[in-house]
């Protein structure tokens, strides 16, 4: 019988595989901070199901080369160094510098932040107000492919079970990687829905295709600049008072993720729903209402 809360060591090769591709499935169904965020943003900056379902399968499966790697080297048990309690809030830094990064790129860097001197220029706050939006450029796959590779680093309650259960169960040093590319498999398969689910979010917005692209870009770009502003922030806070930032919440759900919920359910929340789906609701909404008063000038006229 499969044991996907706590299995054994000493299993099958197939049932490790098996146990491991479940993994993956429940690892990429579930609230996942290393996942789910990085997936909405690029995904939803695609405009179109078909990219945001490559963006998901770049982003995945460059996780499953990292957690490939991982489980072959804790196949020689020489993965304990991530399980010390302050690494994944260094995980955490580094992710969150990275989507930083990459808000900035897509606003282009100088628009990302800018300061006013002597007297306010406000020109482009009335353009903002009147629709006409920041140039801005969607994400890149290569950014995906790097921000899958630095988000395999995190550990949590899967990477344990996968570094210190499944990958010794395996008969020799050359299946060492099997477990960790599964457990990324399954992964993937969920991830690349995902992708595809949130890139064709925007396709069925009631706008213009251009403002839908812009407004999609604008919301990849906010979630990922600001998310990682928040990421950066959890980390720091999780380096300077781990007692506090360990903090769990335990559930009556007997599944990962779900069981115990913390600061990673916290980060997935405020990056995916509060700043990525806000962002995009509350400029859809704002877009729908200036077009509105434009078709009621044009009536009135």
């Amino acid at each position: 019988m499969i044991d996907l809360w706590s299995p054994s060591a000493g299993m099958s090769v197939g049932m490790v595989i098996l146990t491991s591709y479940l993994l993956g499935i429940v690892h990429g169904v579930t609230p996942d901070e290393h996942t789910w965020p990085i997936t909405f943003s690029y995904a939803v900056g695609s405009y179109s199901a078909k990219k945001g379902l490559i963006v998901g399968l770049i982003f995945s499966l460059s996780f499953t080369v990292q957690r490939m790697l991982m489980s072959e080297v804790s196949y020689f048990a020489l993965a304990k160094v991530f399980d010390l309690p302050y690494f994944n809030y260094i995980i955490y830094v580094i992710v969150g510098i990275a989507m930083a990064l990459g808000g900035m790129y897509v606003f282009k860097f100088k628009n990302a932040f800018h300061i006013h001197f002597g007297k306010i220029d406000r020109s482009h706050h009335a353009a903002a107000l009147k629709g006409e939006y920041p140039d801005v450029q969607a994400p890149t796959p290569k950014m995906a492919i790097i921000h899958g590779f630095i988000a395999g680093f995190g550990f949590g309650a899967f990477a344990l079970i996968i570094y210190t259960v499944l990958a010794p169960s395996m008969p020799n040093m050359y299946l060492g990687w099997v477990p960790g590319f599964f457990f990324g498999i399954g992964t993937t398969t969920v991830q690349a829905f995902a992708g595809l689910s949130f890139g064709a979010l925007t396709k069925h917005l009631k706008l213009s295709p251009q403002m839908a692209s812009k407004l999609s870009s604008l919301t990849a770009g906010r979630t990922l600049l600001w998310g990682g502003i928040t990421f950066i922030t959890a980390g720091i806070f999780g380096l300077l008072f781990p007692s506090i930032a360990g903090f769990q919440i335990l559930t009556p759900l007997h599944i990962h993720n779900l069981h115990s919920l913390g600061i990673e359910f916290v980060l997935v929340i405020v990056v995916v729903l509060v700043i990525g789906v806000g962002s995009l609701v509350w400029e859809v909404r704002k877009v729908t209402k200036i077009e509105r008063k434009h078709e009621e000038t044009k009536v009135s006229n």
